[in-house]
């Protein structure tokens, strides 16, 4: 785990409420650090001063002491400067690579399927080893060692210099970010707690198709089906496009579903449970006889999460000087794009007449009105007409077990266009593991044997099926990126990518390869344009849910909400507002809450709108990729590192994010395919 501890940048310092350093100290270890090194070191005297003061409390020390620290521990030669930098590199991948793999075994029966889920695996699963750590490097001094030495640049700073920068000055900039709070370990364990119950929560909560019945009392699903909310639901709506009218009424019932979800109005008992029959649209309850069943909803638990986790965000949030806010931290700093920059981008694409046209268009081609459903619409992928059975049956075949994928991996990349050599080292720094839930991706964070990048998928007993083999391409996407750019980074400080959006990009970019993968090549002429189509869609469905996901958090730092009940009132009111803003008048439907479906927006705060800008980079990717080696083109890109969002796609495209491209593709696909 990354312990993210906000240093300040000259003339942006706030000082932590805790600090015990006057202006009167710091200003005389600037004096006594300019007498011993001349007025030519000043400026970073100055700020890295002020930085150590920012979080020197009464138990580090007395003031003297800290002047004394101060001058006892400032480098002025730039080449011990250097050296120490690559130390700090070096123990950081250490203390990172370590904590981050004791929290990948703690937490393995938590993500990984290896049976029922027991009391111990949750409390191991939710202790945090690391969080101690931040503690344990101020009360060392590692940490104003590193204050002292390496400024903090603020997201304008790094803007504005980052592109004349070396590669050592960008790394030396990173070292800057590590320090930005001291956040206790008290507040670190409960936060990690809560994240490992709610991941516990989203994992468990299955619903068995196979028990829905329609009003006649008729099963439309096969019996042993059982899907994971939000993902599993969603993704049989898609399949059901192929299946026609039969398809139709399945994705109805989906529907319901995820409004009674929502809603939180659904059964306890039909929650990872089929000892019952459901009906969905009436939401009655009945036994294997048929007699109805008296029954107890779910008592706001989906929103009880929600709110413990602002709860514990709100208590964190004092030690952040700068960003003291969840919603700061998570746009300004760990995004680096301030959330204004991202509603304004998400409001115009979901703004543009096009999203009527395209409606129109889908509607023309299902033969029926769109409903709310329809947003998951992906009838312009090639797969569309492929029946699901077909799919399932070819990539069973193929993978048996998680074992199977694995071994296959390199073979997968050599298929992509990677060079032999290159998939080789790839594939073997990326191991397999069933999921426990849908599936997700986890890095290795150290540059060592045996520590390698885990993917994750469900697999059943009779062998992987289509979704699970279509969710195990987007996180080998994941998994490329996270050993490309640790092993292939050149400074340790700059491995990974600008933000979770980057690494969302490939993960698509993988993902829409998937048929390439199987074999099943797409030969139809109006591939490109209808690939247009369904990035512009996809992305539309997308924006809309990660703005009710910014503008909950947004209502509840406004309005300091007391119950989970004002929580899912919020959340249901915000969801049907957006909607109503944005798609109501595409689908000629007002009310719909279902942009409120999504588990991140309850086990994952803040994170959704990672995969819009995901979107908008892939699309600029695939315009960078066209007629050249994905390898290659990959490599080049994403060993770049750890860079500014915005500096970063120049380097990789030549141009900076944006949605225009894409815009303008949809506006060139519609003409074309009318």
């Amino acid at each position: 785990m990354i312990v993210s501890l906000v240093v300040f940048a000259q003339g942006q310092s706030k000082l932590n409420k805790k600090s015990s350093i006057s202006a009167k100290y710091q200003q005389q270890a600037v004096q006594q650090l300019v007498e011993k090194y001349g007025e030519a070191n000043r400026e970073r005297i100055e700020i890295g001063t002020k930085q150590a003061a920012a979080f020197w409390t009464k138990k580090d020390g007395k003031s003297k002491e800290y002047v004394q620290f101060c001058v006892d521990n400032f480098i002025a030669d730039p080449n011990e400067l250097s050296q120490t930098a690559k130390k700090l590199s070096r123990y950081q991948e250490v203390l990172i690579g370590f904590y981050n793999r004791m929290g990948l075994m703690l937490q393995w029966d938590i993500h990984v399927d290896t049976g029922e889920l027991t009391k111990i695996d949750q409390m191991y699963g939710s202790y945090d080893p690391s969080a101690h750590l931040a503690d344990d490097l101020f009360e060392t001094k590692i940490a104003f060692m590193v204050l002292l030495n390496f400024p903090y640049y603020s997201l304008d700073q790094k803007m504005a210099l980052g592109e004349k920068w070396t590669r050592e000055q960008w790394a030396f900039a990173r070292l800057g970010d590590v320090f930005d709070a001291r956040v206790p370990a008290k507040e670190q364990q409960t936060f990690s707690k809560l994240l490992t119950e709610v991941d516990s929560y989203i994992a468990d909560y299955n619903i068995y198709m196979g028990r829905l019945v329609t009003d006649e009392k008729k099963t439309i699903f096969p019996e042993d089906l059982a899907l994971i909310t939000h993902w599993g639901l969603r993704d049989e709506l898609k399949a059901q496009y192929a299946q026609g009218q039969e398809g139709l009424a399945r994705q109805e019932m989906i529907y319901q579903v995820m409004q009674r979800i929502i809603n939180q109005d659904i059964p306890q008992p039909v929650i990872n449970k089929k000892d019952y029959l459901w009906n969905p649209v009436t939401n009655q309850l009945f036994d294997q006889a048929g007699n109805v069943v008296e029954f107890k909803a779910e008592p706001c638990t989906r929103y009880e999460h929600v709110f413990k986790l602002y709860k514990a965000l709100r208590d964190i949030d004092p030690y952040y000087p700068n960003h003291n806010t969840a919603i700061k931290r998570a746009f300004d700093l760990d995004m680096e794009i301030p959330v204004a920059e991202i509603e304004s981008v998400f409001e115009e694409f979901l703004s543009s007449p096009m999203g009527k046209e395209a409606g129109a268009l889908i509607a023309k081609r299902l033969g029926r009105p769109i409903q709310p459903f329809d947003i998951w619409y992906d009838g312009f992928k090639p797969r569309s007409g492929i029946k699901q059975e077909d799919l399932d049956q070819k990539v069973a075949a193929r993978y048996s077990n998680v074992a199977d994928f694995e071994k296959d991996i390199p073979n997968i990349l050599r298929q992509l266009g990677f060079k032999d050599e290159l998939a080789t080292h790839l594939g073997g720094k990326i191991s397999v593991d069933p999921a426990r839930g849908a599936g997700h991706a986890a890095g290795a964070e150290m540059r060592a044997p045996g520590f390698n990048a885990h993917l994750r998928t469900r697999v059943p007993k009779n062998g992987m099926n289509y979704k699970g083999f279509n969710i195990a391409m987007h996180e080998l996407g994941h998994n490329v990126e996270q050993v490309m750019t640790l092993h292939d980074v050149d400074q340790y400080m700059l491995h990974g990518v600008p933000n979770t959006a980057f690494t969302e990009a490939w993960a698509f970019v993988f993902q829409a390869r998937d048929l390439d993968v199987l074999g099943m090549q797409e030969s139809n002429p109006d591939f490109k344009h209808l690939k247009a189509l369904d990035s512009f869609w996809s992305s539309r469905e997308i924006m809309g849910v990660s703005l009710v996901d910014i503008k909950l958090w947004q209502w509840m730092y406004e309005n300091k909400p007391k119950s989970e009940q004002e929580i899912r009132d919020a959340a249901v009111r915000i969801a049907k507002e957006v909607w109503n803003k944005y798609f109501a008048d595409v689908f000629g439907v007002r009310d719909s809450p279902i942009l409120a479906i999504y588990s991140h927006m309850i086990a994952y705060p803040l994170y959704l709108s990672a995969y819009p800008v995901g979107h908008l980079i892939e699309f600029q990717l695939e315009k960078q990729i066209e007629g050249k080696n994905i390898g290659d083109e990959m490599y080049r890109i994403y060993t770049y590192g750890r860079i500014v969002p915005q500096l970063w796609m120049k380097n990789a495209v030549g141009s900076p994010l944006s949605s225009r491209p894409m815009l303008e593709a949809t506006q060139e696909a519609l003409q074309h395919i009318k």
